[in-house]
């Protein structure tokens, strides 16, 4: 049976690997090809680590690259903090050093990444140009000795930072040893100086047109809010503020840090070979400012992948791995990971043995072209001197060397196998910055957390589908046959036109709670949720509850619970089924719709009008895989075993995963190929990885 599903997946698997032409609209830059780098004689798959050579004496620089080497590493990133030795002084450049340092990493085989240092402005910067520093919504202005403490709004910041890409792009941007260009280093923190203030109300002016827009848009006439003037309005990130501006606050940082980070991209596509390939480094879950958005002009999406804790939840991990394939719908780097363990929890412990090899693992299998450790040794000082290193400070190996070592020697076999292939998707989920930002601004139940409840529904989907894909809910969905939106509470009317005609067309939507409720300007629809998706629903919510105690509910997928939010769904159309109700005596839920679904033109839509727990929502989303034909790669697979599939080329890569600590049983198709990794009689050792050739036609 196993077999006769392997063969029926082959044979869709070129339709679903990820990299749709649509993707190429969302951005003039060049596409990138599925692997690490557009130059043809690099290697497939990118593997390395952060390495700060002006930090330690050039005497020792070859005898780190021999360690990488030994490693098995291909890649550095370089320069992103080096701002004070490249410029000491204003104007005065040194580039010396640095054109050594890629020298050397030349002459060791090893391809290079460049970080402009703009997340670490230099003393003389800050001391003689003090309006560059970032102010905090209390007004405290940044102080030097940190990093990211300049203003994302300062004009002079940015020359400052457009003169040094120039620099570096003038001397580099040829160099057929740099691959590619990462900008600045894990952007975020806003500013709230006078510049913001200025590009604050230049944004809203833009946004909204007249003063009289804005003020019809954000209901302003509650509690005597009217503007008579853009000027008028105060800048701010939290407090008692209106929804809409703390939401358009989220659209004027995503529109500034877009801005700085284009800002040098074009200084270096200017001088750059166009093969170099431009990004920034991102973090989990970020809700800084919309990702989708800041991407849009970069030629991939790459991140920044620390695990909190010594036994991760690794399908929470991988949802975000999907959302940053998602950024481009193409394949990403991860530009940093730990080597082992952080510094900055309460409790820094390392991951167990094995832990660094499987989740680097896990990488590759939701789309990773490349995995980069932070760092290569520790500094001797410096507010980072605990996490954790492939070398000591000594240069000698550290205890994970040997676990690293074995996944570069993987990489290395398995890089031909997996150069230009894409994973594979069975269906898909909408991620939406805006509905992410617009519940926490207004979460009605403490623990109404989007993040937790985005990956409540991923994890049933993800374990039964074994391939999820993270996208906007303006991508193009016609290549899944499922798609999910856990809380789509902001939607625009063109994001519901787009959804119905998926359906029309044949697709099958699943809305969760709080969907359809608030539009872009976070106000609430006319219509009850879900908003403008109502008329293509058939039914509406009636009223929704904050809940402080579980409420049960039965139906189709059998019996269960909910928790956290309820809403009661009212039908209003004779052809909406319903797929379960509330069981709430004494309660305003009791006998009330809780899952409704309608069939419309050839697909079809459900709307879950609760947070369910985990063994329901297992349960639910069986039966809506199985309704939309939805089946995985390799079925009954065992608790804590992931599998991945990439495919492109005519090639088809089977990734399996176990996450536990014991053996487990993994039914691995007759004829497969091994690549890396080990299965001994169909058993996968705890924290084992085994990578497999499918042959077609098997």
């Amino acid at each position: 049976m196993a077999m006769r599903l392997w063969r029926a997946f082959l044979a869709t698997a070129t339709v679903l690997a990820s990299g749709a032409p649509a993707a190429m609209a969302q951005s003039s830059v060049t596409p990138m090809p599925a692997r690490a780098t557009r130059f043809a004689d690099k290697p497939a798959i990118a593997f390395g680590t952060a390495w700060y050579p002006e930090q330690w004496p050039e005497s020792r620089w070859d005898a780190d690259l021999a360690w990488m080497k030994e490693a098995g590493f291909n890649t550095v990133r370089i320069a992103e903090f080096a701002w004070s030795t490249m410029e000491p002084r204003e104007g005065e450049f040194h580039f010396e050093w640095l054109d050594r340092a890629i020298a050397a990493a030349r002459r060791h085989g090893i391809m290079v990444v460049l970080g402009t240092p703009t997340a670490a402005p230099p003393a003389w910067l800050t001391q003689k140009y003090p309006d560059v520093l970032r102010v905090d919504e209390d007004g405290t202005r940044a102080t030097h000795g940190g990093r990211r403490q300049f203003s994302f709004a300062s004009q002079r910041y940015r020359d400052f930072a457009r003169r040094i890409a120039t620099k570096m792009a003038q001397r580099y941007g040829n160099n057929p040893d740099i691959v590619g260009w990462q900008i600045d280093n894990e952007i975020g923190p806003p500013s709230f100086g006078k510049e913001a203030i200025s590009r604050w109300h230049a944004f809203l002016k833009e946004r909204y047109g007249s003063i009289d827009n804005l003020n019809q848009r954000w209901a302003t006439e509650y509690w005597s809010q009217h503007y008579n003037d853009f000027d008028q309005i105060p800048l701010h990130a939290t407090g008692q503020q209106n929804p809409a501006l703390l939401l358009d606050f989220k659209h004027f940082t995503t529109a500034t840090w877009t801005d700085y980070v284009m800002n040098q991209a074009s200084a270096i596509r200017a001088h750059a070979d166009p093969r170099q390939f431009i990004t920034t480094n991102t973090m989990f879950w970020n809700g800084g400012f919309d990702h989708f958005k800041l991407h849009r002009g970069l030629d991939l999406a790459a991140w920044d992948n620390y695990i909190q804790d010594a036994d991760p939840d690794w399908v929470a991990n991988g949802a975000d791995h999907d959302l940053v394939r998602g950024y481009k719908q193409r394949n990403f780097w991860l530009m940093e990971t730990q080597a082992g363990r952080v510094d900055w929890v309460p409790v820094n412990r390392a991951l167990k043995p094995g832990q660094v090899r499987e989740m680097g693992w896990q990488a590759i299998a939701h789309g990773a072209d490349a995995i980069l450790y932070w760092e290569l040794r520790p500094a001797r000082n410096g507010q980072e001197t605990y996490y954790g290193t492939v070398l000591g400070q000594d240069g000698t190996p550290a205890p994970i060397f040997d676990e690293i070592a074995k996944l570069g020697s993987e990489i290395r076999k398995a890089s031909d196998a997996l150069a230009d292939t894409n994973p594979v998707y069975r269906m898909a989920m909408l991620f939406s910055y805006d509905s992410r930002w617009a519940i926490d601004l207004q979460r009605l139940h403490k623990d109404f957390d989007p993040i937790d409840e985005f990956t409540d529904f991923y994890r049933p989907f993800r374990n039964g589908s074994q391939g999820v894909a993270v996208l906007s809910p303006s991508a193009d969905l016609s290549a899944y046959p499922l798609v999910v939106a856990p809380a789509l509470n902001v939607m625009t009317q063109e994001e519901a036109d787009h959804l119905s005609a998926y359906v029309r067309a044949g697709g099958n939507l699943v809305l969760g709670p709080r969907s359809g409720m608030k539009d872009d300007a976070d106000a609430l629809w006319p219509e009850r949720q879900p908003g403008p998706l109502q008329p293509l629903l058939g039914a509406r919510v009636e009223q929704f509850y904050a809940l402080d105690e579980p409420v049960q509910l039965a139906g189709d997928f059998g019996e269960g619970e909910a928790s956290i939010w309820a809403e009661w769904l009212k039908p209003q159309s004779k052809d909406v089924r319903i797929r379960a109700r509330y069981a709430d005596p004494g309660g305003w839920l009791d006998g009330k719709p809780a899952i409704v679904s309608r069939k419309v033109g050839k697909g079809s839509i459900t709307y879950i009008g609760a947070w369910l727990e985990p063994a329901a929502m297992r349960d639910v989303a069986q039966q809506l895989m199985d309704d939309a034909g939805v089946r995985p790669m390799i079925p009954n697979v065992p608790e804590g075993v992931e599998i991945g599939e990439r495919s492109g080329a005519g090639k088809h890569i089977l990734i399996a995963i176990n996450h536990g600590d014991s053996p487990k049983p993994v039914a691995i198709p007759a004829n497969a190929l091994p690549v890396a990794g080990e299965v001994a009689n169909d058993m996968l050792r705890g924290h084992g990885v085994a990578v497999f050739r499918v042959p077609a036609g098997n």
